[in-house]
C-alpha cells in the first residue's frame, strides 16, 4: 500500500488567527519501503512569522520572500499525495493548516478528499507508550533512529525521520507470517535427499548384522517385526 509521510512548518500555532503554512515535506513509502520520491517546498506566507515559531524551525520572512505561494504548488502537492494514506505526527495540526490553505483558494474540498485516510502517529505512540514522551525526538531515541542532524524542525527532514519511526513502530503488524514460511528451503532436493547432506549407505556387513538382529527379535517375540 502507498503511504505518504507528511509534515509542515507554519508561521504560528493557529490557522484561525491567520497563521500560514511555510514549508511542506512529504516522503513516499510503498510496501513498507521508502521509495526515494519526495515532495518539498518552502512557501511565502505573505505575513510575519511569530518569533517563537522562528526559534523552532529557523525560517525567516527574508528567506521566504522569493518562495512560491500555496496556490502555485497546490496542484503538484495534491497530485503527489494522490489517494495515499497520510502518516502525520499530531495529524490534527497539519491537516487543520492545510485545510485552511485550501479554503483560502475558495475550494470546496478538504485534504481528506485527496487521500485514502490519515494516520496519526502521535495517537499511535501514546497507545503504545502511555505516560512517556512521544514527540519525534523521543521516538527517534526509543526506536534508534539517528536524528543528530535535527538542529531545527524541518518539514522534509522530520517527514524522513517519521517515516523511519513509523516503520519501526509498526514492524510485524502488516504480516503475521513466520519468515520461514515466506522463504523457500535453503536446499533443493535431488533423489529424495537435501543437497548438502552427506548420505552414508550401510555396508554389506552392517546390513547382515542388522538382519540377524531382526531375526533374533522375531524368535524372542514370536512375531516378525513390522519395521
Amino acid at each position: 500500500m502507498r503511504k505518504i509521510v507528511l509534515d509542515t512548518e507554519t508561521t504560528g500555532l493557529n490557522p484561525e488567527l491567520g497563521h500560514r503554512v511555510i514549508e511542506i515535506g512529504a516522503v513516499e513509502v510503498v510496501n513498507r519501503r521508502v521509495s526515494g520520491r519526495t515532495f518539498h517546498t518552502y512557501l511565502n506566507p505573505d505575513r510575519e512569522i511569530d518569533a517563537g515559531a522562528v526559534e523552532v524551525h529557523g525560517l525567516t520572512s527574508d528567506f521566504l520572500a522569493d518562495k512560491p505561494r500555496f496556490p502555485d504548488v497546490v496542484a503538484e502537492f495534491l497530485d503527489f499525495i494522490g489517494q495515499a494514506e497520510l502518516v502525520i505526527h499530531n495529524a490534527p495540526f497539519d491537516v487543520g493548516f492545510l485545510n485552511s490553505e485550501l479554503r483560502r483558494l475558495n475550494r470546496d474540498d478538504e485534504l481528506r478528499q485527496h487521500c485514502a485516510g490519515v494516520l496519526d502517529t502521535l495517537k499511535m505512540a501514546k497507545e503504545l507508550h502511555p505516560g512517556q514522551k512521544n514527540n519525534l525526538d523521543a521516538l527517534c531515541r526509543r526506536y534508534e533512529v539517528d536524528n543528530s542532524g535535527r538542529a531545527y524542525h524541518g518539514a522534509l527532514l522530520d517527514a524522513q525521520l517519521l517515516a523511519e519511526v513509523y516503520l519501526a513502530m509498526t514492524r510485524g503488524q502488516d504480516s503475521l507470517a513466520i519468515e520461514s514460511f515466506l522463504t523457500p528451503p535453503p536446499q533443493s532436493r535431488r533423489g529424495g535427499a537435501p543437497v548438502g547432506i552427506k548420505v552414508l549407505a550401510a555396508s554389506a556387513e552392517e546390513q547382515a548384522a542388522h538382519l540377524a538382529y531382526l531375526e533374533g527379535m522375531a524368535k524372542e517375540c514370536g512375531k516378525t517385526p513390522t519395521w
